[in-house]
């Protein structure tokens, strides 16, 4: 009788290691899943980081170019010292995106440049303060703004 007991429990022992490792491996795949679910997101998190920062360069470019061309009309409109700057509002389209400028004068030669560029849904804006256009055009002030 002894040798029965001893065969049911090999048996028994047989089955256990069997179990063990079926658990361990669930538990190593469970492990596994979990990093790469977890890989995968952090990539996309960066892959969406990456095209924002993108998206914004190419804003801050729009908004610069529509000052650029903004402020090229208020030189243009003064050939001479008797002139009357030019004051008025454009978009272009560029590439990917669009900019918008706006141009209002401040009294004699000092105006004041607002633009706006836009790709997909970011927006970086420029403010230009101008203090003279002739003889040479004087920008006192030219920075981002929200």
């Amino acid at each position: 009788m002894t040798r029965i007991h001893n065969s049911k429990f090999k048996i028994h022992n047989s089955n256990q290691k069997g179990f063990l490792t079926l658990l361990s491996v669930l538990i190593l795949a469970a492990v596994g899943l979990s990093i790469s679910v977890s890989l995968l997101l952090l990539g996309l998190g960066a892959s969406r980081t990456g095209l924002a920062t993108e998206q914004s360069y190419q804003a801050g470019s729009l908004a610069n170019s529509c000052a650029e061309e903004s402020l090229r009309l208020l030189v243009e409109s003064m050939p001479e010292a008797s002139s009357t700057p030019y004051t008025g509002a454009g978009n272009l389209t560029l590439g990917q995106g669009s900019c918008s400028y706006t141009v209002t004068n401040q009294g004699g030669q000092n105006s004041t440049v607002v633009t706006s560029g836009t790709v997909g849904s970011i927006i970086r804006k420029v403010s230009i303060t101008v203090n003279a256009i002739i003889p040479h055009l004087g920008i006192s002030s030219w920075q981002e703004i929200p």
